[in-house]
């Protein structure tokens, strides 16, 4: 499987304390319009393993194939690909072969919870006091980066971390912008873009922090950006579909599940607060066409369900916007698609269950609660 090319996205308004965008470019393929979607339009669907532990890695990719995805968010783990195990070359090819055989795309995603450290959740980070520590942190993106081109990913994701007791706020985004220093290097050689996340309760928690460490570092091309959508209903000022318009030029990697204002809780489509059509909608108008993968990383007790439902919702929300149809009993959004037209609120598939979270992490609370905050 060779690499895809690195997405260069332009163009959009910008997210506060953006720098103000060059005019929009189209990737070749990208449909620009402002109009329902189009029977070819660029929105390809992926699910995160995270949300499928409970399966081995051959056995959830051929679950996602069979289902109709169009790719898959791997992350690196101790149960699917190993990234510190013996033999990882070898195991990297097989991952290859396999993606090749049931034509998945991928993107490597590196927010295990204890890949690195048994006993403390995603530790290290980035912004270790330890160098040393810093340095696995460190050495585990750049053999992402190295997996994600053996695979043919078209984007490596990761995230800051939480500024330690103690650190203060500028010492944490200088310790940020050197410790990234090497991996966007290998990045930038490998042709693979460093997607990095927005995370709540992190250093870098919000759109506007992710444009501070771009221009500390230069806005240097591999530098890119994760948007999670639930992330944008968590925390953000702009509304997701806002977010997703104004993250435009930087979009390197998506995310997208459901949630509610000010709880960080990775939910089921239709058990949150979004409004997913104008979302849909806004990721279509952009020049993104890299996988938009379902974050779900709680439910894997029930992630082969949950993932055949999510990819119901997806495309029944799609239809939906193809047809401009607003359902005569829903009353219609503040929302407002970029014709000016008013969205239609978001519909449940007809056949969508209640799953409960298994896995509850004692002690969290409000807008830190989920898998990836410690």
């Amino acid at each position: 499987m060779s690499p895809q090319p690195s997405l260069q996205a332009t163009g959009s308004q910008p997210s506060p304390g953006a720098d103000t965008p060059t005019a929009p470019q189209p990737s070749p393929g990208t449909v620009a319009r402002s109009g329902p979607l189009p029977d070819n339009h660029p929105l390809r669907y992926g699910y995160g393993t995270n949300g499928l532990t409970d399966l081995r890695l051959n056995d959830a990719l051929s679950l996602l194939a069979d289902l109709g995805y169009d790719g898959v968010g791997l992350t690196l783990d101790h149960m699917h690909l190993d990234p510190l195990a013996p033999d990882l070359a070898a195991r990297t090819r097989r991952v290859a072969r396999r993606l090749d055989e049931l034509g998945l795309g991928v993107t490597i995603e590196t927010g295990a919870r204890y890949v690195l450290d048994p006993r403390h959740k995603h530790g290290p980070s980035l912004l270790d006091p330890d160098p040393d520590q810093r340095a696995r942190r460190v050495d585990l993106l750049i053999r992402a980066v190295q997996i994600a081109t053996d695979l043919g990913a078209h984007a490596v994701h990761c995230f800051s971390g939480i500024a330690p007791e103690g650190t203060d706020e500028d010492t944490a985004w200088k310790r940020l912008a050197e410790t990234l220093a090497p991996v966007l290097d290998t990045a930038t050689t490998a042709g693979i873009p460093l997607a990095i996340e927005p995370e709540p309760g992190h250093l870098l928690a919000t759109l506007t922090d992710f444009h501070r460490l771009r221009r500390t570092l230069g806005s240097p091309d591999a530098l890119g950006l994760t948007l999670d959508i639930g992330h944008c209903q968590c925390l953000e000022p702009l509304s997701p579909a806002e977010c997703v318009r104004a993250a435009a030029p930087w979009l390197r990697h998506v995310q997208i599940e459901d949630m509610r204002r000010g709880i960080h809780e990775h939910l089921p489509f239709g058990d949150g607060e979004i409004d997913f059509p104008p979302v849909l909608e806004a990721l279509a108008t952009t020049p993104y066409q890299g996988l938009i993968v379902v974050e779900l990383p709680r439910h894997s007790h029930a992630g082969p369900q949950l993932a055949e439902q999510s990819l119901q919702f997806l495309h029944h929300t799609a239809v939906r916007l193809d047809s401009q149809e607003p359902a005569k009993s829903q009353e219609p959004d503040s929302s407002q698609l970029p014709d000016g037209s008013q969205a239609p609120r978001t519909p449940k598939p007809p056949t969508y269950s209640q799953v409960p979270d298994e896995t509850p992490i004692p002690g969290e609370g409000p807008a830190t609660s989920e898998g990836r905050t410690p």
